[in-house]
């Protein structure tokens, strides 16, 4: 089949793709929500090649699109007044109702069920389309069964070409989810998708509607999809999808944690240059209405990257949220990871970092011992090891080849660049470290993760920390726990106190502050954790 490109949408175009639809033929056509491919809704046979072209499911019902309000009559047996609300309200628009059926419907629209899904769109093209075919066409999204829905005509043409008669450019898409469906065959009105009229707008109308358990859950085994969307796994590029809840920083962790070739990622805007793969964005974080216009666009363009595994940063399900989010868990199957919150411990020496570690840890908190870490790095024959030995000589190491901390620390602190090269050399590993701790003693039992590291702020480690837990205490305070503790000379004490970076330093870069010292009491300080 030679599928014809309507590119100029002027009047004989708009035609021609109007005596198509009613001579029975398949016409991918523009709305405000993604394309859809058309239909003569009062042809079965018409639609039923709409199945065919799609390798879409036969049960999966359609939305049949009028262009003005009169159409829904012959398609209805009942317009109750809570319809007509809703239409006076939010039509044209993205919104579909869905309404006892008339015997003038086909079996092949609504598979199985006593009710069709009607909506009228606000694209101009769409609806002009409708009036110049003279019936309501039935019409799914334009693309193969399954995936990303088409937000572009180029979209329509890369998966249908050929399998259909024609296709309408009516350019990009505004909203770019598929439409709201509500029913009003239930005794309460139900929302069964989400989309671009949300959940609140709704009920600024109807007063309460219930939300369908099959919004964010899989629809139950049996159980025929009332609306499309419902049941199969839809929107999904080839690539395994996973959506991740939870921090940037714990993405993140996830992220460098279970890294394959392949491994792509989701994000919002702005965050791609701090994700080590290759990452495309769908919007600001709180602009939702974005993050549905892109979406699909998006998730297909994983495609054309060749990702084998694409990880999406969860949207809020709020608002339009709730649409993407829906669209996002059909892409994923419902694979949702919420990999663990990570916070940073640090404090001054003698504030007692330690102790809070130990509370925490009671409290069921998995904790990363930063010191532990650091030590197992430059074990005796490490990789770590050599390279230290190879860049600051051997007389770092004593006779049976272990690390000589003090000689390493004369020569790595005696300049910046030395230090900036023991850094280099030894954060990835201590990370690594972490990161394999992490994936090997975490368990649901666990509140979260501890990373108790007194060098933090100048650690690759901090990346994945949400927030930054800082002790403190009074100097005098520190000083006494310190003499008690490692029997120093208070001058050695007073000199490790004097190299680390002063009291405000670290507060000023703390989320959670705890003081530890009279007359606070640490249980208290800690409560909120």
């Amino acid at each position: 089949m030679n599928t014809k490109f309507y590119k100029n949408c002027d009047a004989s175009e708009l035609t021609e793709a109007a005596e198509i639809l009613k001579n029975g033929g398949l016409v991918a056509i523009p709305t405000e929500t993604v394309y859809g491919l058309a239909a003569n809704a009062y042809n079965g046979k018409a639609v039923s090649k709409v199945f065919e072209a799609k390798g879409r499911p036969t049960d999966n019902p359609m939305i049949v699109h009028i262009s003005k309000l009169e159409e829904i009559h012959p398609l209805v047996t009942d317009f109750p007044e809570k319809a007509k609300a809703l239409a006076e309200a939010y039509w044209p628009g993205p919104l579909t109702m869905i309404l006892p059926k008339s015997d003038l419907v086909p079996r092949e629209v609504a598979p199985r069920l006593e009710t069709v899904a009607v909506r009228m769109p606000s694209h101009p093209i769409a609806r002009k389309i409708i009036e110049l075919a003279g019936v309501p066409l039935a019409a799914p999204s334009a693309n193969s069964s399954g995936s990303p829905s088409p937000t572009t005509a180029q979209h329509v043409l890369n998966d249908l070409d050929g399998k259909i008669d024609a296709i309408v450019d009516g350019g990009e898409c505004d909203v770019g989810i598929e439409s709201t469906v509500i029913t009003l065959a239930t005794d309460v009105p139900r929302l069964l998708r989400p989309g671009g009229i949300t959940l609140q707008q709704l009920e600024a109308v109807l007063g309460h509607v219930d939300v369908d358990p099959a919004v964010l859950s899989e629809l139950k085994e049996g159980v025929a999809p009332a609306s499309p969307g419902m049941k199969y796994k839809h929107y999904s590029p080839k690539a395994e999808v996973y959506i991740v809840e939870g921090s940037l920083e714990s993405f993140k962790f996830l992220i460098d944690s279970e890294y394959r070739d392949g491994d792509m990622a989701l994000c919002f805007n702005g965050e791609e240059t701090d994700i080590p793969v290759t990452c495309l964005s769908f919007g600001d974080e709180n602009d939702l209405d974005s993050q549905a216009h892109l979406l699909f666009a998006q998730l297909r363009k994983f495609d054309e990257l060749g990702a084998k595994r694409v990880f999406v940063r969860a949207p809020s399900n709020e608002g339009v949220g709730l649409g993407v989010y829906n669209r996002l868990l059909r892409a994923a199957a419902f694979k949702v990871i919420k990999p663990p919150v990570i916070y940073g411990l640090t404090g001054q020496t003698g504030a007692g970092k330690s102790t809070v570690g130990e509370i925490l840890s009671e409290k069921g908190y998995l904790i990363v011992d930063g010191d532990v870490a650091a030590r197992a790095v430059v074990e005796k024959g490490s990789p770590v090891l050599k390279e230290l030995s190879d860049t600051f000589g051997s007389d770092i190491l004593d006779e049976n080849g272990e690390l000589i901390r003090a000689a390493l620390a004369k020569k790595a602190f005696s300049t910046e660049e030395n230090r900036q090269k023991l850094n280099s050399i030894t954060h990835p590993a201590v990370t690594k470290w972490a990161i394999d701790f992490v994936k090997e003693n975490l368990n649901e039992s666990h509140k979260g993760v501890i990373v108790d590291a007194a060098a933090i702020f100048d650690s690759d480690i901090k990346r994945y920390c949400s927030k930054m837990i800082v002790v403190t205490a009074p100097e005098e305070e520190r000083l006494a726990r310190i003499l008690s503790r490692d029997g120093l000379t208070e001058e050695a004490a007073m000199l490790r106190i004097k190299a680390q970076k002063d009291e405000q330093y670290y507060k000023e870069r703390a989320d959670i502050l705890v003081r530890n010292y009279a007359p606070y009491n640490l249980s208290q300080e800690l409560e909120l954790l």
